[in-house]
């Protein structure tokens, strides 16, 4: 699996776009508002009458969640100012950056509809911001040196920059499950911890000393890597995808080949590699959650009769589509999502499952 070239939201507008199925995300960016303002008026103050600020959105995808992000990030700074009696506004740039295959076309047409906002009179006050897309993954360099001021990263990164080399097959599975081999355990950890490292090492080429970071991770609270703990919904792809292997519609052979290159880190994993890079000082380091009925939210499609395992199931189908479609192929694409929609429905009616959410926030050391 080349993931750079796969791994990215389902683009566009359309039913199963990640543009009109990201409440859920949504959600957690408003749980960790309090975090990224308070990360940024730190930041602010240090700087002192900031003529320029310049931040980056690591793992942007696309659609209203960008705009929404792009605006809490203006709006603080502003208020920020204001708060400190400052009377000039600071130019604002913010790279958002993805993988090539992001639907960066909507991205631009979003921020061409919030430019034209800020020019509107009642906006006269907001500062002068610019935007550009940096296609890139951000397990490399993506930056000059220290040119950043800020980065923001939320639900990204643990995506992991290639699926884990295993010695022996997961079989059954399509992550870390309590019947995959402990090998298969290693390599997602040992993958992660690779990844997580050269992500930190890059950063700290490219932040100014004194500037910040705020990363929102998908996570656990457990120590046990195959504790249950954000890890049923994959379970119940891999169940969908099991019973069309024995029902004949996908080969065997297909299943076992297919791995999601994802890692739900510990906290204690975060912390560790950020201290063991040793450019960064921890802040703050939160746990939170948000119910997978949070994929509601106030998405106007749904319907007491559709239910919300129906929404969350199109929140998955948005997120893994173009992994799945890319390793069975579009005749059997449908069939999964229906499967994998159905086994979320009658999950959600029997339990009450949760995301848990590391948000870590960290200096750059001078």
């Amino acid at each position: 699996m080349e993931v750079p070239k796969l791994l990215r939201m389902n683009g566009g507008d359309g039913t199963y776009s990640y543009s009109k199925n990201s409440f859920l995300q949504r959600k957690v960016l408003s749980i960790t508002r309090p975090i990224v303002e308070e990360a940024l008026e730190t930041l602010y103050s240090e700087m002192k009458f900031p003529k320029t600020m310049i931040m980056a959105d690591l793992g942007c995808s696309s659609g209203p969640n960008t705009i929404l992000l792009i605006s809490d990030l203006v709006n603080s700074i502003e208020n920020i100012r204001l708060k400190l009696g400052h009377e000039k506004s600071p130019n604002i740039h913010i790279h958002l950056n993805d993988l090539p295959h992001n639907d960066f076309n909507t991205i631009f047409l979003l921020i061409s509809e919030y430019q034209k906002k800020l020019t509107l009179p009642a906006s006269s006050s907001s500062p002068p911001c610019y935007f550009s897309g940096v296609p890139g993954s951000f397990y490399t360099r993506l930056f000059l040196d220290k040119s950043i001021h800020f980065v923001h990263s939320s639900y990204s990164l643990m995506w992991l920059s290639q699926v884990p080399e295993m010695s022996e097959t997961n079989k059954g599975n399509v992550y870390m499950s309590d019947t995959s081999p402990r090998s298969v355990i290693k390599a997602y950890r040992e993958q992660f911890q690779n990844d997580f490292l050269m992500f930190l090492k890059c950063r700290a080429q490219e932040v100014v000393d004194g500037g910040h970071m705020v990363l929102t991770i998908l996570g656990r609270r457990n120590e046990d890597p195959c504790s249950k703990e954000n890890l049923y919904s994959w379970d119940l792809l891999a169940a969908a995808l099991t019973d069309m292997v024995n029902e004949g519609h996908i080969e065997e052979e297909k299943l076992e080949s297919f791995n999601i290159p994802l890692y739900h880190a510990y906290a204690k994993e975060v912390s560790d590699a950020i201290e063991e890079e040793g450019s960064f000082m921890i802040d703050c380091l939160k746990i939170s959650e948000v119910n997978w009925d949070a994929s509601t939210g106030e998405n106007p499609d749904f319907s007491q009769e559709n239910g919300q395992g129906y929404n969350m199931g199109k929140c998955m189908r948005a997120v893994a589509e173009p992994l799945v479609l890319s390793h069975f192929g579009e005749s059997v694409i449908e069939e999964v999502f229906v499967r994998f929609t159905n086994n979320i429905r009658n999950f959600m009616s029997k339990h009450n499952p949760k995301n848990v959410n590391i948000t870590v926030s960290v200096t750059r050391k001078r």
